[in-house]
């Protein structure tokens, strides 16, 4: 069985739960085990709390995801460089070199320990940044 969701959410504080819970529920149903669920949970809501804290264009985000029992494959697609500032996608989500106690700027060290293949790019043709991440649901 394959799941697939899109979703386009605003811009604001309460989205980032909605999709945690919509994709938590989902993979629940394929029968994933909780601490999977949670780092993938973890990894999304950082994802997902850059782009709202972070794009300075648009007024939504996206986010889609597809679990076919064996992987969950998740993009969250901002609208617009970070603050405004025209600098590579990955300088964008934050330094590697961040001190470990830091208030911000970890998540990106977080999305890496959680999850597998992460990457972030620029979007072909738009503005904005494409996080995408995998893990496997073998637990």
């Amino acid at each position: 069985m394959e799941v697939v969701l899109e979703m386009t959410l605003p811009r604001n504080a309460e989205s980032a739960p909605l999709v945690r819970h919509t994709l938590d529920a989902s993979l629940r149903g394929l029968g994933v085990g909780c601490e999977i669920r949670a780092d993938i949970a973890l990894a999304l809501g950082e994802a997902c709390a850059n782009v709202i804290q972070h794009a300075a264009n648009g007024k939504d985000y996206e986010v889609r995801a597809r679990m076919d029992g064996v992987r969950c494959v998740v993009e969250v697609i901002d609208g617009g460089p970070v603050d405004g500032a025209a600098v590579a996608a990955e300088d964008e989500w934050g330094n590697a070199n961040v001190a470990p106690l830091a208030e911000h700027g970890r998540g990106i060290q977080l999305m890496r320990a959680f999850t597998e293949e992460l990457h972030i790019a620029d979007r072909v043709h738009r503005d904005g940044a494409i996080v995408h991440f995998e893990k496997s649901l073998a637990g």
